[in-house]
């Protein structure tokens, strides 16, 4: 059985991890692959995710094969290919264009605190979704999502709300995700057992 700590994120075997700062109790699936990323608290992913120049929240639940964040080809220019940019790895005269890799790193991609994000789903970079969004298995998300929304389609369109907008009002302002690792484990049975409202009703 594996026992996630506080201290060392929990990284299965052949991932690829550079730039990457994590938080605590985080577990990172087989054969994934992140570049220049901050993972919060509790988030994991599952097998041969790739994610690029992204901001995780905490508690985020990200399914296996998604992409996060995927670079960008230079589409203005007479050519696509990596030669462009990576010239060093092609001749021993040329350097590779920093400011291209720079541009890259600047488009952060944002996904919220206790977020779902299913199997094999695409997020295109410079986007936000927001806390407790759901996006379905195989969606491409080009917009930002918004709080507690749920998300489907390529490319993904709203399906509905988790709750309604009193609900997420003051989800939003409890901001569990928040709360001590002492304190989730005291709410344990309540997160369990409680529908929203009963919830809602001990801890707001």
């Amino acid at each position: 059985m594996v026992k996630l700590s506080k201290d060392k994120p929990l990284i299965h075997n052949e991932c690829e991890i550079n730039e990457t700062s994590f938080g605590k109790y985080v577990e990172i699936g087989y054969g994934s692959r992140l570049n220049n990323c901050t993972i919060g608290d509790y988030s994991y992913c599952d097998r041969y995710t790739d994610i690029a120049n992204s901001k995780i929240g905490k508690f985020s639940n990200i399914a296996s094969f998604v992409r996060i964040g995927p670079t960008d080809h230079p589409m203005e220019k007479a050519s696509l290919h990596h030669f462009l940019y990576r010239s060093s790895d092609y001749w021993d005269d040329s350097k590779h264009d920093d400011s291209f890799f720079i541009q890259r790193k600047s488009k952060v991609t944002e996904i919220g605190h206790d977020t779902w994000i299913g199997h094999g789903a695409i997020i295109k970079p410079q986007l936000k979704i927001g806390t407790g969004a759901v996006v379905g298995a195989g969606s491409v998300v080009t917009k930002n999502v918004k709080p507690y929304t749920i998300v489907a389609g390529v490319p993904a369109k709203p399906i509905k709300k988790r709750f309604s907008e009193n609900i997420i009002e003051k989800l939003l302002y409890l901001s569990w995700w928040n709360w001590s690792h002492s304190k989730i484990r005291l709410a344990l049975d309540d997160f369990r057992n409680d529908n929203i409202e009963n919830f809602l009703d001990k801890y707001s």
